[in-house]
């Protein structure tokens, strides 16, 4: 399961922010994950739950969606995609994949 590695990494960034910031906890870890990353949204969830502490032992996490998009290089149609091979339905293209793929942590909330 990649998203303990995940959760690990994020965790990390997490509290290296948040001592870098003199906090003495960290409320909230709001991460963006898109349609695309090949991430499970509810295997994070759950890895996060099992993995945080220290600074982070109650923070909750707050995943955002974001839709895969496509790009044709061809006829320059855009649309949302749910696979990484796409197809542009106004020329038959294959799509360059343009968003869908991110993992970020976006915001952290501290105290």
């Amino acid at each position: 399961m990649h998203e303990m590695t995940i959760v690990a990494g994020v965790l990390e960034i997490a509290h290296r922010q948040a001592a870098g910031a003199g906090a003495t906890r960290i409320n909230r870890v709001v991460l963006e994950v898109g349609r695309l990353a090949g991430v499970e949204a509810d295997a994070l969830r759950f890895c996060f739950d099992v993995a945080r502490s220290g600074l982070s032992a109650i923070a909750e996490l707050e995943i955002r969606d974001v839709p895969g998009r496509g790009l044709c290089p061809a006829c320059g149609a855009s649309r949302d995609v749910d696979e990484l091979a796409a197809l542009c339905e106004a020329c038959g293209n294959v799509l360059d994949i343009s968003g869908g793929r991110e993992l970020r942590v976006l915001s952290l909330n501290v105290d």
